[in-house]
């Protein structure tokens, strides 16, 4: 039996994160996902994925607790012999993210340590310590926005470690090309989701005047990134690499 490409999602449990899995698993990849704290809604994801044919695990991971990201990894190996009967997997989508809106004068060290923690310091050592599980023909999709291109207010600490993750993608595939893996950053726009306390979905005012602001009239929706994500994890994608693809419908053009 030929053994299904592997993915691993963080930050898999709902939003975009959850659009991503069933996605990726949608085009024929076994998924592993982690989440922080909402483990139900992760096994959920893992139940839809198998639903669908695949197989799927869920996995404990704070992005924020670097210290224990060697421990992360000894317990993924560990499950992936017994889910997968596997030691490497194939893809490392760095999802895992949260929102801080505010301005430049009011952000806190906290809050902006917080922002680069999870944000940028997060995917440089989860991809480090990811390489020795990482099969070759593999690749990272690194998770960026398009706060990186256009500037709004509020946004200034996490648009620059956003940018960061950018010069870090183009990076890794500098220096992991000898091992045909292939690293890009997947850009989006406001999207729709819980993201940042559901602003973007929930604010209808700001809903209404980002459509305005967007060529094809509307904000994304979760599936509108996934389904992005998912090709880069593909055969049809195996020539595209250090590559900032926005994802953003046309967003502040």
């Amino acid at each position: 039996m030929v053994q299904n490409k592997i993915v691993l999602v963080t930050g898999g449990s709902r939003g975009l994160g959850k659009n991503m899995a069933i996605s990726l698993a949608k085009k024929g990849l076994d998924v592993i996902v982690t989440y922080k704290s909402n483990k139900d809604g992760a096994l959920a994801v893992v139940k839809e994925i198998e639903e669908i044919g695949n197989k799927a695990f869920a996995i404990q991971l704070n992005v924020d607790d670097i210290a224990n990201f060697d421990l992360f990894f000894i317990n993924l190996k560990k499950n992936l012999l017994e889910f997968l009967n596997v030691e490497k997997f194939d893809f490392l989508v760095n999802n895992a993210g949260v929102g801080t809106y505010e301005t430049i004068e009011n952000t806190t060290e906290d809050q902006f340590n917080n922002l680069v923690n999870i944000h940028f310091k997060a995917p440089f050592f989860i991809t480090q310590k990811a390489l020795p599980f990482l099969n070759t023909n593999g690749g990272v999709v690194n998770i960026s926005t398009g706060l990186t291109r256009f500037s709004l207010p509020g946004y200034a600490a996490y648009a620059a470690a956003k940018g960061a993750v950018e010069v870090l993608s183009r990076y890794l595939a500098k220096e992991l090309g000898d091992k045909k893996i292939r690293v890009n950053t997947v850009a989006p726009g406001a999207i729709e989701t819980d993201f940042g306390g559901g602003v973007v979905r929930d604010n209808k005012d700001l809903n209404n005047f980002i459509g305005s602001q967007t060529a094809l009239g509307r904000v994304g929706v979760p599936g509108d990134i996934g389904s992005v994500v998912a090709f880069l994890c593909t055969d049809d994608a195996e020539w595209i690499n250090a590559q900032r693809i926005e994802v953003s419908g046309g967003q502040m053009i």
